[in-house]
């Protein structure tokens, strides 16, 4: 595993750990690395809020609150994970399209396939046709829906992503982890969105949270990381690790 170019060779943003242990120049790949001989799958989430909690800015999305290091960092997230699992309203909003290789990986990918896979979660199939007839041979998108989806657009996806049905009438948070798991994907890296979030962490699913704060005050209008229906929930987490970089904190929570 190499180390981060970023951190390494003086490319691009540079970053300070703060915990566990003080250092500049702080390599964000060995940062970021899974625990070693996973037997399960283990669901780390990747959010930014502002420093008053707002989820997303004025135009809706997460791009007004992001930064340099903060993509260098999701970047990193993307080359460590063995599938991208996001929400279909946040793949819409957001303009997912397959995950591409980055020079940035070094060679954090040898002996996995060159790129991550998408899946995408999704009741009704509403999802881009880009998303799925545009992941390579290697990496198919993988669908998550429910059995009342579209059999129309059910079809139409599974000529070219893998199409799961996990669920009657909603898709079920551990249902997604064992479809990933049975593909041998455990390392599942969410990218949200925030109703996606609240429902794995509901369930006590959620192992670690990568959260960047981003030096920005929204007022009182955003959405937090988590929101919607999942049912109302409390978890402690532990800090795992605080990197920054540019103003912004990096914040590793784990599961005590």
């Amino acid at each position: 595993m190499t180390s981060a170019p970023t951190a390494a060779a003086g490319q691009g943003p540079r970053f300070r750990a703060l915990l566990p242990h003080p250092q500049d120049g702080a390599d964000i790949v060995a940062a970021y690395a899974y625990p070693e001989g996973l037997a399960r799958p283990w669901l780390r989430a990747n959010m930014v809020s502002s420093a008053d909690g707002g989820a997303w800015g004025p135009s809706g999305r997460t791009a007004d609150l992001s930064s340099p290091p903060d993509r260098a960092v999701m970047s990193v997230l993307r080359g460590h994970a063995d599938v991208v699992l996001a929400g279909a309203g946040t793949a819409r909003i957001e303009g997912y399209r397959p995950v591409r290789p980055r020079e940035l990986w070094g060679d954090l990918r040898d002996g996995r396939p060159e790129t991550p896979p998408l899946a995408v979660v999704t009741r009704t199939l509403d999802v881009h046709p880009d998303v799925l007839a545009g992941a390579p041979p290697h990496s198919r998108t993988v669908v998550i829906t429910t059995e009342s989806a579209p059999a129309d657009r059910r079809r139409e996806a599974e000529r070219t992503a893998d199409v799961v049905v996990a669920g009657s009438t909603w898709v079920r948070p551990q249902a997604v982890l064992d479809a990933l798991a049975e593909r041998g994907l455990y390392r599942v890296l969410t990218e949200g969105g925030p109703h996606l979030l609240a429902e794995f962490a509901a369930e006590g699913l959620l192992d670690e949270l990568c959260l960047t704060l981003s030096p920005r005050l929204l007022g009182p209008e955003p959405a937090r990381i988590v929101a919607g229906d999942a049912p109302s929930h409390t978890r402690d987490l532990r800090m795992a690790g605080l990197l920054e970089s540019e103003e912004s904190l990096f914040i590793r929570y784990t599961r005590p």
